[in-house]
């Protein structure tokens, strides 16, 4: 059963310890010579983000939802902002200047959506445990939807990563957070058979989501 995401309505490294020596705007991402092995480094090298920050009323955004969002996220929203990677996969921001790829609008219209659609199809196993539920994070230009798996009184830092398919009720589990899903999707690390086989590029491309 397909559950709908907003089609495509925007435009404008390797692996192993990363020394970060460079400055986003006027502060370090981390301490000047200190070695991260992160997901965002591994983005970072990958893809240099914009030089701006995206900053967040993050208490406002998580007071909307009702719950807390994974530090993971708030860090790569502030570093990247919501945006397209590789011409197909769109990062949703809260309060994003393009309110196609607003967090929060998308957060209402999945679950209303999918509450109707467990009427019909039965859950993923994922879900069947009482209180699960899961928060779309991304979505893509062939349809396909991005979510957190979100189990009861989990801490946030540990929400994994569901993905449906566009026209059907196939749907994937990694145990993995979103940031660390997306570095190693575009560094060849992980392989999906719902998302398309044309992800990622060869050459990789970031726009971040501006007004429309």
């Amino acid at each position: 059963m397909y559950v709908a995401c907003s089609r495509r309505l925007a435009q404008g490294g390797a692996y192993g310890p990363v020394r970060v020596d460079r400055v986003f705007g006027h502060r370090p991402l981390v301490r000047k010579g200190s070695i991260l092995y992160t997901a965002l480094a591994r983005l970072v090298r990958l893809i240099p983000p914009p030089a701006e920050f995206r900053e967040k009323d993050w208490t406002s955004v998580e007071r909307a939802l009702g719950v807390e969002l994974p530090p993971d996220y708030k860090e790569l929203i502030r570093t990247y902002g919501g945006g397209d990677w590789d011409d197909y996969l769109y990062v949703l921001e809260p309060g994003c200047p393009n309110d196609n790829y607003d967090l929060i609008e998308w957060e209402g219209r999945q679950t209303e959506a999918l509450d109707g659609l467990w009427e019909f199809e039965r859950k993923p196993a994922e879900l069947e445990e009482e209180g699960t539920r899961v928060i779309p994070w991304a979505g893509t230009d062939n349809g396909e939807c991005l979510y957190w798996l979100v189990r009861p009184d989990q801490d946030p830092a540990e929400w994994t990563v569901m993905i449906n398919e566009a026209r059907g009720d196939h749907w994937e589990h990694y145990a993995t957070t979103c940031t660390q899903f997306l570095a190693d999707a575009l560094d060849g690390t992980l392989t999906s058979d719902i998302l398309s086989s044309c992800f990622p590029l060869s050459t990789h491309r970031f726009y971040r989501l501006q007004p429309v």
